[in-house]
């Protein structure tokens, strides 16, 4: 799939078909979300992959907006891990770089895919930490949940000329 089209048509897919994703497409994924630019280099982000059906299921009750993390077959959390961060502060920045490239390789790969966002919820990262046995350093940054799509995403025009500014901001 070429990366333009892969950037213009990707969307949210939150309904999902039943059936296992295989492990070459999960490794993508993983190899994606690895290969994204950081701050120095320092490539901050651990991830937890999720595919047990009851984990899954659980899902809902620690994030109000993963409801369709209960039908679907992967999830995939993305945590940020401070201590490996060579310039304090830009994680956030690093990780949410990995979960972009998570979702473009899931669509690449014909897979819908959606992102339900953790932090800064401080009660949500507490939450998933307990759910997934993550250390209180490391702080869950996005889920982002994963399948074949069970309906066909719509195609909207997203390009607006009224927000690009040049040289300076203009009202």
């Amino acid at each position: 799939m070429d990366a333009l089209f892969a950037i213009f048509s990707r969307r949210s897919v939150r309904e999902y078909l039943p059936g296992k994703l295989e492990e070459g497409q999960i490794d993508n994924l993983l190899k994606a979300g690895m290969s994204a630019p950081s701050a120095g280099n320092a490539r901050p982000w651990q991830f937890v992959v999720i595919d047990q059906p009851e984990k899954l299921a659980a899902i809902p009750s620690v994030h109000p907006y993963a409801r369709m993390a209960a039908g679907a077959p992967l999830a995939v959390l993305i945590c940020g891990d401070p201590e490996k961060e060579r310039y304090p502060g830009f994680g956030p920045q690093d990780c949410a770089a990995a979960a972009q490239n998570i979702l473009l390789a899931a669509h690449a790969q014909g897979l819908g895919a959606v992102w339900c966002g953790v932090y800064p919820e401080e009660e949500r990262v507490q939450l998933f930490q307990e759910m997934f046995s993550i250390p209180p350093a490391v702080i869950p940054f996005a889920l982002i949940v994963i399948g074949r799509s069970a309906s066909e995403a719509q195609d909207p025009e997203r390009y607006d000329s009224r927000r690009v500014h040049r040289n300076k901001y203009t009202a």
